[in-house]
């Protein structure tokens, strides 16, 4: 399977939106990437339901939703019917894992958990055959343009480790730091979706970027 990209719409130009969104449909961009952040589990604001039923209808490909909140299970449903087609959990913010991923997956959404910096991928080993997604962070998450964290490499590879041993069919997704120079590494390590914020929006020419980071 060729390797997706999924352009990070915190980094995008949110005074214009809908042109952003646009750009992203006409790019080879493969999915969207929400950042959905509570203020309390970290320490930003982002933006929330109205944002994401405001794009729904123009979003032509998949809405990849991240939860940096606590209790993400209280608005599994809301956020279906706002347009998410993965519903992405912090392994940190759910006390019952395996109750979230069957509540997930019980509203015909994808369902993938993410692992801060610091938790060890051996923590998915009794859930990583019921994913459809892991995703790393390889910055801690609440902000964007922060600097990558080397130690992501390895943690790809033991994650790759641990879906080849129980034969899940689980993507590993990389957020946080990525660009032209640490892209091509992690593919290597066993990556299959790139998350890219500030490298592509900040870039003179988003489109080209992002079609770099997919020729890669």
């Amino acid at each position: 399977m060729k390797h997706l990209i999924a352009p990070s719409l915190l980094a995008a130009d949110f005074s214009n939106l809908s042109s952003e969104v646009d750009m992203i449909n006409k790019s080879e961009a493969d999915w969207f990437h929400l950042d959905i952040m509570d203020g309390v589990f970290v320490p930003n604001i982002s933006f929330g339901i109205p944002v994401l039923e405001s794009i729904k209808d123009k979003c032509k490909k998949p809405m990849d939703v991240h939860l940096m909140i606590v209790d993400p299970d209280r608005y599994i449903k809301a956020f279906k019917n706002a347009g998410a087609d993965i519903y992405n959990v912090h392994y940190e913010a759910c006390t019952h894992l395996h109750r979230t991923v069957q509540s997930i997956h019980k509203e015909g959404m994808k369902a993938g958990v993410t692992l801060n910096p610091h938790t060890p991928v051996a923590q998915l080993e009794e859930i990583i055959t019921d994913l459809d997604l892991v995703l790393l962070m390889s910055v801690n998450p609440g902000f964007g343009g922060q600097k990558f964290i080397e130690n992501t490499y390895p943690k790809i590879e033991r994650l790759k480790e641990l879906i080849l041993k129980k034969n899940s069919s689980a993507l590993i997704e990389v957020d946080g730091g990525v660009d032209n120079t640490n892209a091509r590494k992690l593919l290597d390590c066993g990556a299959d979706v790139l998350v890219a914020g500030s490298y592509v929006f900040k870039s003179k020419n988003p489109v080209q970027t992002i079609s770099l980071l997919k020729e890669i």
